[in-house]
């Protein structure tokens, strides 16, 4: 019969240990598609960064050439980021009316697709926003969408545009085009041999038949 003590120590291996379970965390983390996080942030980021332009600029507030500043930084940012990524797996599901987005961000090449780019040009980008207070909410939704988008290029992710898919029809089988003769139910091909060797023993008589009145 065993200690407690021996069963505790037991129990207490079985269990997994915290190191493993961080490690089995981020592990599940390295799966993540950080683009795709940080395209949605930016997105709004975006739309954040023109709504407080728009209220500075209307409002002639101190420092108003700042918000003049982010309507234009905030439409280029939505402009940039409206069209979604081709995910590397699962279905990419692409917004509305992107396809004229995509063609545009396709034409800039690597300056567009490559990530580190794109975190260092957001950051830039949200710099000039922290000099107002209308602004300084979608300065930092920017800044932390730039960080995303860094992460994500250090994992190696990169920009792929969603292209319309081109239906690639298989040709009609030739037992399609041609539908059999005799349809199902068929009997075996022993009764239709028989059948046959019947159907002529009725018809073919081979004595003459002569009607005599």
């Amino acid at each position: 019969m065993t200690s407690p003590k021996k069963d505790w120590l037991t129990k207490r291996k079985a269990l997994p240990s915290c190191e493993h379970l961080f490690l089995h965390h981020v592990n599940k983390m390295g799966k993540i598609e950080w683009a795709m996080w940080a395209n949605e942030q930016a997105l709004a980021s975006g739309l954040i960064l023109l709504t407080g332009g728009i209220v500075g600029v209307a409002g002639q507030f101190r420092g108003w050439e700042f918000a003049a500043y982010a309507v234009a930084a905030g439409v280029f940012v939505c402009l940039l980021e409206y069209p979604r990524s081709k995910r590397a797996k699962g279905t990419s599901m692409e917004r509305s009316g992107q396809h004229c987005f995509t063609v545009c961000v396709k034409a800039f090449g690597p300056l567009t697709r490559n990530y580190y780019v794109r975190a260092f040009l957001h950051a830039g980008v949200c710099v000039p926003g922290g000099f107002m207070l209308a602004t300084v909410l979608g300065c930092v939704c920017l800044g932390i969408a730039s960080l995303i988008y860094l992460a994500a290029a250090i994992r190696g992710e990169h920009w792929e545009p969603i292209l319309p898919r081109k239906d690639t029809r298989k040709p009609v089988a030739e037992s399609i085009k041609n539908p059999p003769q005799n349809p199902p139910p068929r009997p075996p091909p022993e009764t239709r041999r028989k059948g046959k060797d019947v159907e002529g023993a009725a018809y073919d008589n081979p004595m003459s038949v002569t009607d005599d009145e």
